[in-house]
Parts: C-alpha cells; structure tokens; sequence
C-alpha cells in the first residue's frame, strides 16, 4: 500500500505585523486624479488588509496612518485625511465590533479637532473586551517625541522618589511608551518601495524584520500581505545570537 504523504503544517503567521502605508499620492497622479483620490483608495486597501489579518489569525496589526511630521502637508491635503479617519470611524466600527476586532490609538492623538477624539475613544471604549485581532491606528505619532516623552515622565518620577534610578531597564522604559501592553512588531512592511522607518516605532521594531515592498499601498491587497509573510517565514531571526 502506496503511504499517503501528509499535508504541510502550515507556518503560523507573525504575531504582530506593523505597516507604513505609502504611496497614495503616487498612485493618484499616476492616474492623472487629486491626491485626495489616492487617500481613499488606500482606505479601501486598510479594510481589505484587516480582514486579510483576521484570516490569517494576526494577533495584533499596527497602521501608520498620520505621523507628526504629516502636518507638513498642504492644509488641503491634511483636511482630507482628517474627513477620511472620521469616515473610517463612523463607517467601519459596528463591523469591526461585530468581527470581535479590538481597536488601540496610539499617537498625541486627544490633540486632534474634538469630534476624531470622541470617536477614536468610543472607538476604543466600544471594542476594549473584543477579543479578535487587536488593530493599532498610529495617528500624530512620531516615535521621536514618544521616546523623549516617555524620558521625561521617568525623569519626574525619579525626581519626585516614585521611581528609583536603578528600577530604569528596558522594560521598564517600553511602560512608559504609547504601545504599552502590546508585543513589540515581528515584521514591519513599508509600501512603495521607500526604504526606510520614517520615524516609526523605533523602539519596537529594534528586532523586527523589515521588509519593503514595490506595491503601491492602494494596490496593498491580501496577496500583498501572504507575500510579506512568506518573506518573513524565510527569514533567521537570531536576536544577536550566532547563527547555527
């Protein structure tokens, strides 16, 4: 009797992926439409890789949607993306609640106009018990700011005794920053084929593996994120050990 070869196990996906979404002004002019048009495009691609996380089972999805250094943009522009992220909200949490999608902010952003910040914390009240993937929205956030504010609150509480010098280690420190009880990303991806952080979760991302991708991020689809994460599966990940 012939033996039947067994299925592949399948390798389980990273834990926490984290993606800078770039591009969509490129896509747009390459159609000859406002950039405005690229944005809302990349809205659509966002909803399609949530779903794509939750079908693979990744425990927790960090987007890069607006950093600090954003509010460099024409006020048009800036505008624009405050009416998407509002749109975002309003359209897409009942599906996310009723999908079990727990959504996180992180990022200054209570200092957004009033409205975004009554929607992103009955965003977050709403979903806090969800137990699905946990989606972080990365908005006003620029990881520089975030290492030195979080240097500052260390400093005051060891001047004021609540903290003692030698109580500072690494762990200690990431507790003081926006991610708090979130596991540091196992991959970062970044769209468009730029290669570089742009100031995104520099502490984090310290082991992560960084991979770069030629797409577009409103041609960003759930290929797009099986690719990124067979490239990850190929990679050794040895935390400055040796390798074998």
């Amino acid at each position: 009797m012939s033996e039947v070869s067994a299925e592949p196990v399948p390798l389980p996906p990273p834990a926490h992926v984290a993606i800078i979404m770039d591009g969509n002004g490129r896509w747009a002019k390459a159609r000859g439409l406002p950039r405005v048009a690229g944005h809302q495009r990349g809205v659509d691609a966002l909803r399609g890789v949530v779903e794509a996380g939750q079908e693979m089972r990744i425990d927790y999805l960090t987007l890069y949607a607006f950093s600090s250094e954003n509010w460099k943009r024409p006020p048009r522009e800036v505008d624009d993306l405050m009416g998407l992220l509002r749109l975002y909200l309003r359209r897409e949490l009942r599906e996310l609640h009723r999908n079990g999608v727990r959504i996180r902010f992180i990022g200054e952003w209570w200092k957004l106009a009033a409205d975004i910040v009554k929607l992103i914390a009955d965003a977050e009240e709403t979903t806090a018990s969800n137990t699905g993937l946990t989606l972080i929205i990365a908005v006003n956030y620029g990881s520089h700011r975030e290492i030195v504010q979080a240097s500052k609150r260390i400093a005051a509480a060891v001047a004021d005794g609540t903290m003692k010098l030698e109580d500072i280690d690494e762990a200690n420190f990431a507790r003081h920053l926006h991610t708090d009880g979130i596991p540091d990303p196992d991959l970062v991806i970044r769209t468009s084929g730029e290669q570089r952080l742009s100031n995104f979760l520099l502490w984090q991302a310290g082991y992560a593996e960084l991979v770069f991708m030629d797409v577009l991020w409103p041609d960003f689809n759930k290929q797009s994120l099986q690719q990124a994460v067979d490239e990850f599966h190929q990679r050794e990940r040895r935390y400055g050990a040796s390798s074998g």
